[in-house]
């Protein structure tokens, strides 16, 4: 039966929505296929069910091809297990509780690595059972904090989530690399950009972890790649501890005034003044920037941490989250600072505590860590733990040394790539989908073994592999659209073709009804606008932002027995005879 718009749930908006901030979401209000209920939550109407319903059904032939099954678990999900593997406490503000009437906790489920784990360990015992892969396309809650840009960052999305279960690694290993090839086709098949990129596991664990990106400019997470091949999510890029060079030229350390250099810039100005350098002049980068961070975890207890790096370089929130998870990290408050009056804000240095320390002893114990670039013999322009002073010449393993290194200062374009395949590109991304090879650490805290062949008891290891289907249905939205409305590619179209009729005529009307019985006969979804006593421009505008791409046009020329083909991707617009248009349409749209 074809969509008839006389008789379809919908109406359409000439105006944005005032909360829209991106594209996708403006269009998808506007079209009707979605309406906003509260801050990232939304109805999904007519229009907008059949988009997701076939990117669901792609997502589905391919894990099934895969060799996946499916399954399906219920949102609403009680405390135990999350509190087991620690997640309860571990989500934070992000975890939607609640109790029931007899005080017991639940939870609205995030993800459902637990209840995976925990079926496959009701139901399994043997290595024979296994390899097994299980998925489920189910809806996920976690409450947001500022849900944003309607469908890509809501706090009830759907989700396509599934989990690998094998006996050793390597067969963790294989099932990876078919749900990673499975990945490739789904987006391949809808028509997604996508850049796979390495990624940080964060709070899942694991061994290896991806992430399929669609780049875009309004994308939250951020990537570097090389024209060497390189490629890796922000947080994931790691520099190895730069080689020692020969200090044992550098300047003896001395300790200056610096009156009003509280900043990298004014210290850069003061430097160039009063102590130039013997050959060319002072930047950023010569300066040793002592940033204090405060690390609180799950139990609430805080404490700071000292990072120093290069002064041209700023502390990237993310990656900094990356290195000291699961801890929180944020920079250090006033009442911080209060309690360790030997921090001069604006003048710190190395080594607070330390045997070496410049300045005022004191008792501070407070962990200094260094990025990789400070390179042992390196030497630099930093704080004298004294108020409006400096040191000059400071030199890395002379005189201070570090706990270590914290790899967490930005990364800029031009850096090179890690494994040294060329200089680092910057590009922003929407996550679409995501793989890890969880190992062991699901499995462990629950419990899940199996007999291996030789009758022992063994621990199963996990894969996971998540595909966002609502975020698909904007990332699409995103992508597939002109001035005038949205263009969806034919893989997840609402229809095959949109027919219109217009004007007064009543033959207009006769012509679209046969060409959609024949469209229909051939196998073609229809979307047939068949309301009277509305103006051809009217139908034209809905035709164009509702984004079907291919249009028949039934008007003024059925009199001489033509109609129009409609092309919205290229806006052409050619007339055809009545008897060849479907044999046309079927030509073009292959």
């Amino acid at each position: 039966m074809p969509i008839r718009l006389s008789t379809l749930f919908l109406r359409t908006l000439r105006e944005d929505p005032s909360d829209a901030e991106v594209q996708s979401h403006r269009l998808l209000v506007r079209a009707g296929y979605v309406r906003r209920n509260a801050p990232g939550i939304f109805s999904w109407l007519p229009l907008g069910l059949l988009v997701k319903n076939k990117i669901e059904a792609i997502v589905r032939e391919e894990m099934n091809t895969a060799g996946a099954q499916e399954v399906y678990f219920p949102g609403l999900l009680p405390k135990e297990p999350f509190e087991i593997t620690g997640r309860w406490s571990e989500y934070g503000d992000n975890l939607f509780r609640l109790k029931d009437r007899k005080d017991a906790d639940y939870l609205l489920a995030p993800t459902h690595e637990e209840v995976f784990t925990l079926l496959v360990k009701d139901l399994y015992s043997s290595y024979k059972d296994l390899p097994l892969t299980i998925y489920q396309i189910q809806i996920k809650y976690r409450d947001e904090a500022r849900p944003r840009a309607g469908l890509l960052r809501g706090r009830e999305f759907v989700m396509k989530d599934a989990y690998s279960f094998d006996v050793t690694d390597e067969g963790l290993g294989r099932s990876y690399a078919a749900q990673r090839a499975a990945y490739e086709k789904i987006f391949q098949r809808l028509g997604v950009e996508y850049v796979i990129v390495k990624a940080d596991a964060g709070a899942m664990g694991g061994s290896k972890s991806e992430e399929f990106l669609n780049p875009s400019p309004i994308g939250e997470d951020t990537f570097v790649r090389s024209r060497g091949g390189f490629a890796a999510n922000v947080e994931a890029v790691k520099f190895e501890v730069a080689n020692e060079i020969d200090g044992s030229l550098n300047p003896i350390a001395k300790v200056h005034d610096s009156q009003n250099t509280p900043t990298i810039a004014s210290l850069v100005d003061f430097s160039n003044a009063n102590h130039p350098k013997t050959a060319g002049v002072w930047s950023a980068a010569d300066t040793l920037k002592n940033v204090v961070l405060a690390l609180t975890d799950k139990d609430g207890k805080r404490e700071l941490v000292i990072v120093g790096l290069p002064g041209d370089r700023e502390v990237d929130p993310k990656r900094a989250e990356a290195f000291f998870g699961p801890k929180e990290v944020e920079p250090a408050t006033e009442e911080d600072f209060k309690k360790y009056p030997a921090l001069v804000k604006g003048y710190i240095g190395p080594n607070l505590g330390g045997e070496q320390h410049l300045g005022e002893k004191t008792e501070s114990k407070i962990r200094y860590l260094v990025d990789p670039r400070i390179a042992k013999g390196s030497a630099w322009i930093t704080g004298a733990n004294i108020d409006q002073k400096h040191v000059w010449y400071l030199t890395f393993g002379r005189d201070f040394e570090s706990d270590g290194y914290a790899d967490i200062a930005e990364i800029k374009a031009g850096d090179p790539a890690p494994d040294g395949s060329g200089e680092l590109e910057l590009s922003r991304g929407i996550e679409i989908g995501h793989v890890f090879q969880l190992g062991r650490k699901y499995a462990e805290a629950l419990g899940l073994k199996v007999l291996d062949e030789n009758g022992k008891l063994v621990t199963v290891t996990m894969g996971s592999y998540g595909i966002g289907v609502t975020r698909l249905v904007a990332v699409l939205a995103e992508s597939y659209n002109d001035e005038k409305g949205l263009v969806w590619p034919e893989s997840v179209s609402p229809a095959d073709v949109y027919i219109i009729a217009t004007g007064k005529d009543p033959v207009a009307f006769e012509v679209a009804e046969q060409l959609t019985l024949e469209a229909e006969a051939a196998g073609l979804s229809v979307m047939l606008d068949d309301r009277p006593k509305l103006s051809p421009g009217v139908k034209f505008a809905d035709a164009e932002l509702i984004g079907v791409p291919w249009i028949l046009i039934c008007g003024k020329g059925v009199v001489d027995g033509e109609v129009e083909l409609w092309n919205r991707r290229s806006n052409e617009r050619v007339a055809v005879k009545i008897e060849s248009a479907l044999a046309k349409l079927i030509s073009e749209r292959s």
